[in-house]
């Protein structure tokens, strides 16, 4: 006879209300893309006479007319190449530093300093509110001649995102079997040529996964970028916010600028994908 006692019975039930909920957050978060989608396929009358949910072929005509116009102006293209320059750059520069330090404080014994503090330190440079350093580093860059130049944006970037290559790095190398790196001691290599050659291939995952976390911070980074590139130096956020003249805000390019900002790092999450999931699993499970 089937089991009809009520646990049983009130299991699928209880999944399916379960995967209802998922599905309707899923559709709350990404409402606001798919508007995104439907604005920047509208004339720019459709715009503010469409009504409803707003849907292609069913609510208004699309066109790709203002992909065109954007992706046509010089002023788009060079914020989209000068965000990828900084965003690339700035990534590599915190990798290079934050890397032999993050292997530092997973290996090494300081006298004058526990190595907990040091990575609280580290850790800490992130809890001040970017705003507070707006000011010191403007007049950093306007003494040296760098406002309004990659530069700039390259290394305010980098400064705040190095704590986050320090942090996650510093545990990927605390995961790592020591006597792997003592037994290239044994055989003659140096600490930097274990690091180099057996610590350093072993944490690409993680390293990998780091640099693209770090990324998106570098690309969706707004407030130095509209203070610290005022024309020359425009990334993609600051020419969003461009989207605004003397008629209000023209909300068909605002959404064109935001799904074509979307693209690189979308493309870049997909082809490295799978040294994300390699990189944030390392070292969860020892035996």
């Amino acid at each position: 006879m089937p089991d009809a006692t009520p646990g049983r019975r009130s299991k699928p039930l209880a999944q399916a209300l379960w995967s209802l909920l998922a599905i309707a957050i899923t559709l709350v978060f990404l409402f606001p893309l798919y508007w995104a989608v439907s604005t920047a396929l509208r004339n720019p009358a459709d715009t503010f006479t469409v009504a409803g949910l707003g849907i292609p072929w069913i609510d208004f005509r699309p066109t790709l007319d203002n992909f065109r116009t954007e992706l046509s102006t010089p002023e788009g293209l060079k914020a989209l190449r000068t965000s990828i320059v900084v965003s690339v750059s700035a990534v590599i520069l915190a990798l290079l530093l934050g890397m032999p330090a993050a292997y530092a404080l997973a290996r090494f014994r300081f006298l004058r300093w526990k190595n907990s503090d040091i990575t609280i330190w580290f850790l800490s440079q992130r809890v001040l509110p970017p705003v507070a350093t707006l000011l010191p580093f403007y007049i950093i860059f306007r003494s040296f001649d760098l406002l309004d130049t990659p530069l700039a944006l390259i290394l305010v970037n980098a400064t705040f995102i190095l704590p986050f290559v320090v942090v996650i790095l510093r545990q990927s190398f605390l995961d790592l079997p020591v006597e792997l790196e003592e037994a290239a001691l044994v055989d003659g290599a140096t600490h930097f040529g274990a690091f180099t050659k057996v610590a350093l291939p072993l944490v690409a995952p993680a390293a990998a996964a780091t640099g693209l976390i770090i990324f998106g911070f570098v690309w969706n980074e707004f407030l130095f970028a509209s203070s610290l590139g005022i024309t020359e130096t425009k990334t993609m956020p600051a020419h969003m916010a461009g989207a605004v003249d003397t008629r209000g805000v023209q909300f068909w390019f605002m959404a064109t600028r935001a799904l074509i900002a979307m693209v690189p790092p979308v493309l870049l999450a997909l082809f490295a994908q799978r040294y994300i999931v390699r990189g944030l699993t390392l070292g969860a499970v020892k035996g």
